[in-house]
């Protein structure tokens, strides 16, 4: 079994990022619900969409090192390391932010993966047809992403199993597109279950 799985929002968390910048910027009020959804459909509601854009390449990239692993990522590597099932990061990202500073994001995001000590490998797709490609081409037998439209895009091979990662519980499950899951520890038991 190999698993592939989406770098943003699905193995790094940025909600606390989010926040912390957008209210020293003063983009944002301090008593604004935490959770980077939260944070752009506030600034997108006050007609801020460029804002949203410099903010997102902001953290991204200046403010990566402030982001965390989601709850439960180290434990579900772990266990699949000791069963010798191949996680692999595969994401869409650009190489710089659409407005603001020229960061790399590949490397910044390759960095903060490297200190978090996870020793996964790591693609960087730049559109989502590449990133579909590479699922493929690696044979992936799982791949896991927190958006649904994504999940549900043309091109993934038949074999694959889809899982949706909605931590926050913004969509709705899907039987015949993907299987869901609110944190890794409900991955984990669907990948005990499947071996």
């Amino acid at each position: 079994m190999r698993i592939g799985i989406d770098f943003d929002n699905t193995i790094i968390c940025y909600d606390r990022v989010f926040n912390a910048v957008g209210i020293e910027k003063g983009l944002v009020p301090e008593s604004l619900e935490t959770g980077k959804g939260f944070v752009r459909d506030y600034l997108r509601k006050e007609g801020k969409e460029k804002e949203w854009i410099w903010l997102q390449g902001y953290v991204y990239g200046a403010r990566l090192p402030d982001a965390n692993l989601y709850d439960g990522v180290e434990k579900f590597l772990g266990y699949c390391k000791s069963r010798r099932i191949e996680c692999i990061i595969i994401s869409h990202k650009t190489v710089y932010p659409y407005s603001g500073d020229k960061y790399n994001l590949h490397n910044t995001a390759r960095e903060w993966i490297r200190k978090q000590n996870i020793g996964l490998k790591t693609f960087f797709e730049l559109t989502k047809e590449n990133k579909i490609q590479r699922i493929s081409d690696l044979d992936c037998s799982v791949f896991i992403d927190d958006l649904p439209e994504f999940l549900s895009l043309p091109g993934f091979p038949e074999s694959l199993t889809k899982i949706l990662f909605d931590p926050l519980k913004k969509y709705s499950e899907s039987d015949n597109i993907y299987h869901y899951a609110t944190s890794f520890k409900d991955i984990l038991a669907m990948i005990k279950e499947w071996i």
